[in-house]
């Protein structure tokens, strides 16, 4: 069974030593990375990060970071949203389906609107990274046209979940 877990003292450095495949690295920050900018976006009061360590029954095979983002009150045209920040699973478990999962578990996880309602789930991937393109897309997200840092921007309408 695949569960989302807290990151915690006893389970940290198993999570930081998790890493993708070679080929892979230029596509997701490092684990350690993530959960840095974890901190410093909840200590700035930029978002609430919401980092997880992804089991497979008591083994860690991956992590994922997503956060709950409220609107800038002085911007009218921002949304309040969830985001998905990273999805990366260890090279030793890729393959096994994991990854697909790991994000029906964060979608369920995003509508239970743990931090508060929104409309939207937004996340972007590297525009070379097709497996996740597809991944995102076969869950309904679709993609903006906009890039940001280079990045490929997609969006999922929460009402349209599980249509």
């Amino acid at each position: 069974m695949i569960t989302l877990r807290n990151i915690t003292y006893e389970n940290f450095i198993e999570c930081i030593n998790l890493e993708p495949k070679e080929e892979q690295k230029r596509f997701v920050a490092r684990n350690i990375y993530s959960l840095a900018e974890a901190y410093i976006a909840l200590s700035n009061k930029y978002c609430v990060p919401m980092p997880y360590a992804i089991y497979h029954d008591e083994t860690m095979v991956g992590f994922i970071m997503l956060s709950y983002e409220p609107a800038d009150e002085e911007d009218e045209e921002d949304e309040t949203v969830y985001k998905i920040w990273r999805l990366m699973i260890d090279k030793k478990y890729q393959g096994l389906g994991y990854g697909r999962i790991a994000m029906e578990k964060a979608l369920e996880l995003i509508q239970t609107f743990p931090y508060g309602k929104a409309e939207l789930v937004v996340l972007s991937y590297e525009p070379e990274n097709e497996a996740a393109r597809q991944l995102y897309a076969s869950f309904g997200f679709l993609e903006t046209g906009e890039m940001i840092d280079d990045e490929v921007w997609a969006v999922l309408r929460i009402s349209e979940m599980n249509k």
